[in-house]
């Protein structure tokens, strides 16, 4: 029989950690501590103190310091939003996302609950063409042609084969030296202003269709919005937005009644069709005048089920699942940014990906250009801005509600009092680190596979009481 030290040989690295943790004193405490994190993949470790001080007698109310800790350290969530990067903290960013974003449909978290009865959209604008692209159709070829039509490239101009969804070559242009590639990286800096720019203009053609001043409209309503931006297949972004009407006050007034639905959504169509956006000019390029696509969805929201338009909960929960996509899920580049121009070269991207990155970089590199930073952005393909944004009277804050739950796992764990107004905390922290050792990666996905594991159970088990209870 082999002996321990022999049979300690014959396990792997992973299986020589995780021995190694268990033997530890304090590995009820670490389990303890990655369990808090929900099996987080990347936690971050910090080490440090706090300590709540009575603000009239400075009295010490509580104090906790990480001397005692496992590894005198403290572990935390990553809150990494990718579920290609972390799926427990995704999971946990997703539901904040559908709060925030119902609670501006249909009221909670701040928000009145009258705001369900005001006009509310949900709109898609798209990018425009930057060249012909292989398209996924029902049947029929792609991009059919009479006449064997070639490009100056000596290319075909059209498609005959029939592609579905999953066929690799949709989206990826059907000649790339036809397609506008620094067009298309330019398009993605300027997304936020082309927004601004509708959001502005949509107050004039309100203004125009209800016989007002800009002005005068001002003063009367406000418009709120949260919006995410989504990659298509041909890798360019479009945005929906969720679009509510308020009264100049906030959500707490409401619009007045000679605004209604049907006029805010004819003046989205004309106001997004009226943008025309010059960038830089640039001795390289010339200059580029931007504006939306012409393929524009608007739809009115429902708070239940009804005939006609969305419901509330369906748009917010599709908004809570898109932000939680990586770059694996989506034509948008990578999940990290590049380094140098090697990394275009070994990044596991489809040639089309690869030439948007690559545009990125060499456009970064123009001085007139310099500003819009897109070699730091190269790995989103030019886009530079969050993939969740909200106006600020939209609804609550993800901070709001991050705290909001910290507080409640205060309130259910007994513990120790929360800052008051009678108290002052002093915190002095510092990172020390971040991921997992080989065994405590394997212990984490054990732990959070069974976390989601209960959650499916519970879920199942409260569908089953529904029913029963709507067979009683």
């Amino acid at each position: 029989m082999l002996d321990r030290a022999a049979r300690l040989r014959h396990l792997s690295g992973a299986e020589r950690d995780i021995i190694r943790l268990a033997s530890d004193p304090l590995f009820p405490r670490w389990l303890e501590q990655i369990t808090a994190t929900g099996g987080c993949t990347h936690p971050v470790h910090l080490a440090g103190s706090t300590t709540t001080y009575d603000a009239l007698t400075g009295e010490v109310l509580h104090h906790y310091d990480t001397t005692n800790e496992p590894g005198e350290r403290l572990s935390v969530r990553c809150r990494n939003r990718r579920s290609t990067v972390c799926a427990p903290c995704s999971r946990l960013h997703a539901g904040d996302t559908f709060h925030l974003v119902r609670a501006g449909l249909v009221g909670g978290k701040n928000v009145p609950d009258d705001v369900r009865d005001r006009p509310r959209l949900f709109l898609t604008l798209t990018a425009p063409g930057f060249g012909p692209v292989h398209r996924a159709t029902d049947g029929s070829p792609c991009r059919p042609r009479r006449a064997a039509d070639e490009c100056e490239h000596g290319r075909p101009a059209g498609c005959p084969a029939v592609h579905d969804a999953s066929d690799p070559l949709v989206g990826q242009p059907i000649c790339p030296g036809c397609y506008d590639y620094c067009g298309h990286v330019l398009w993605h800096a300027y997304t936020g202003r082309l927004w601004k720019a509708f959001t502005d203009n949509l107050y004039n053609h309100l203004a125009a269709r209800t016989g007002r001043t800009r002005t005068g409209l001002r003063r009367a309503v406000r418009l709120s919005y949260a919006k995410v931006a989504e990659y298509q297949k041909r890798a360019a972004v479009h945005v929906h937005a969720v679009l509510r009407l308020d009264g100049a006050g906030g959500p707490a007034i409401a619009p007045p009644a000679w605004l209604d639905a049907d006029t805010l959504t004819r003046a989205v169509h004309t106001a997004a069709a009226a943008i025309r956006l010059p960038t830089v000019h640039s001795a390289a390029l010339g200059e580029y005048v931007l504006r939306w696509g012409t393929q524009l969805d608007v739809r009115p929201l429902r708070a239940f089920d009804g005939p006609e338009g969305l419901t509330d909960d369906a748009v917010a929960a599709y908004v809570a699942k898109y932000v939680t996509k990586g770059a694996a899920d989506t034509a948008a580049g990578l999940d990290h940014r590049l380094t140098g121009p090697d990394d275009l070269h070994t990044a596991p991207v489809s040639a089309h990906i690869r030439t948007l990155m690559a545009t990125c970089w060499r456009l970064g590199g123009l001085p007139e250009l310099e500003p819009l930073r897109l070699r730091a952005w190269a790995h989103t393909l030019g886009y530079r801005g969050h993939i969740l944004t909200k106006s600020r009277a939209y609804s609550t804050t993800y901070a709001a509600l991050r705290a909001e739950r910290a507080e409640y796992e205060r309130t259910a764990q007994g513990s120790e009092l929360s800052p008051g107004p009678d108290t002052v905390t002093d915190a002095h922290w510092c990172y020390v680190g971040s991921g997992h050792s080989p065994g405590a990666a394997l212990i984490a996905a054990g732990i959070a596979e069974d976390l989601a594991r209960n959650r499916e159970i519970a879920r199942a088990e409260l569908a089953a009481g529904d029913l029963d209870g709507g067979a009683g």
